[in-house]
């Protein structure tokens, strides 16, 4: 071994490394990280150590618990796999194990804090053949997929279970908050057989008097959950937001579907039509009103979508003008888009007040929201032949949700710390 401990005391540890060097770069920066990963191996276990207890009966949840003495356990850490002695626990009566180095350790599974904290952020943004690569290529470090899973899925189950008990603070801001700006959508996922199902994703963005954004919390919830498990979700992040910008302007920002609106209204002041979503209308009038002028269509369309966004009383306008077209001098396939763009001028008009939002610099376009639903679900569980275990796809979704909202995997790891690993 070319790492050793050379001096010990109950809070510090020193060791001696050996490195032998090299004839190329490359070769001598391998052998520097073995070595590292030796030393690390060797501190991690005089960490673990220095939270196994002394052996003495203890008192844990109102009883008396004895020593079994000790035995061997390995754990998992960044560096490598450390077996450690260590006391183990259980009341006179028999039945449950307590193992006061693995509770006061933090340990998740067999995995260290820092080794589960690493598995888990890798794993929220690969599958766990190229984790297991990325761990041996870049740290020396073998480890075995269904291990990568586990201690992933793990650390998921912790977030699902806290969510509703841990509260993460908002990071410090540049510039005060004007706007509160909610969106939802949805998007699908390929279930074991289940085939396409819809994951939701949620966001809740912080917006100056400029317009710009300062901050975005990302909500996701897989289908197994539900619609409603999702919404519940939205209502606390939403409740706390508004609790700690009360003065704040709240707008809804959506695309057309009714039940959207449904559960935006009651939080928002104002709620907003997605500005693509109302345009891809202008486009299907473009065709109605010059089916043979490819040239006039992209003409007409540009203008309208240039009114639409500057001129106040746009959105009524248009579904005026189209309301006064006489069907019956249209094709089939005609009056049927001329059906559909005004149904849908009338549903929503009242929701492209693009102008007036433009001028108070609140966002027009839910941009967010779908960049959202491709950040936290396609890019992760949409590969080519993916398919997932509903299971499998929350927890990712967990951990997704708390790497992507800045801030909070650092709060989430911290609450850790001081808490403990709930059982």
């Amino acid at each position: 071994m070319t790492a050793s401990i050379i001096n010990q005391t109950a809070t510090s540890v020193t060791i001696q490394v050996t490195i032998p060097l090299a004839s190329t770069m490359l070769n001598s920066e391998d052998t520097i990280q073995s070595v590292l990963n030796e030393a690390g191996q060797l501190a991690t276990a005089a960490a673990l150590k220095s939270f196994d207890s002394d052996g003495r009966p203890m008192e844990h949840d109102g009883q008396r618990w004895t020593s079994k003495g000790q035995s061997p356990k390995q754990y998992q850490s960044p560096y490598g796999p450390i077996e450690v002695e260590r006391h183990t626990y259980q009341p006179s009566q028999g039945g449950e194990i307590y193992c006061p180095l693995e509770v006061d350790g933090r340990i998740i599974g067999t995995a260290t804090p820092r080794f589960a904290k690493q598995l888990s952020h890798k794993y929220a943004e690969m599958s766990s053949g190229r984790v297991v690569a990325d761990l041996a290529e870049n740290h020396g470090r073998l480890v075995a997929r269904s291990f990568v899973q586990t201690v992933a899925e793990t650390v998921g189950s912790i977030a699902q279970a806290k969510e509703e008990v841990w509260h993460y603070q908002t990071p410090k801001l540049s510039s005060p908050v004007a706007t509160i700006s909610i969106g939802l959508d949805g998007t699908s996922v390929v279930l074991s057989q289940q085939g396409n199902r819809q994951a939701m994703v949620g966001t809740i963005s912080l917006h100056d008097q400029h317009g710009d954004r300062l901050h975005t919390t990302y909500i996701g919830a897989a289908p197994e959950y539900g619609r409603a498990t999702f919404l519940a979700r939205m209502e606390r992040e939403i409740e706390h937001v508004m609790g700690l910008y009360p003065e704040a302007h709240r707008q809804g920002l959506a695309d057309g579907a009714a039940e959207n609106w449904t559960f935006l209204a009651p939080y928002t002041h104002t709620q907003v039509l997605d500005f693509y979503h109302a345009t891809g209308y202008l486009k299907l009038m473009a065709k109605v009103l010059y089916p043979r002028s490819p040239k006039q269509r992209e003409q007409w369309m540009d203008e309208q979508a240039h009114r639409l966004k500057h001129e106040a009383g746009t959105a009524p306008a248009l579904l005026a003008e189209w309301q006064r077209i006489d069907p019956n001098q249209l094709s089939a396939a005609g009056q049927a888009a001329l059906h559909t763009s005004i149904s849908y001028f009338t549903h929503h008009h009242h929701h492209m007040n693009y102008a007036q939002t433009r001028q108070a610099n609140r966002p027009i376009g839910s941009g967010v929201t779908e960049s959202a639903c491709k950040l936290m679900v396609k890019q992760r569980l949409c590969g080519a032949g993916m398919q997932w275990k509903d299971r499998g796809a929350t927890m990712v979704l967990s951990l997704r949700t708390l790497s992507y909202t800045v801030g909070r995997w650092q709060q989430f790891w911290s609450k850790i710390n001081r808490y403990g690993v709930p059982a």
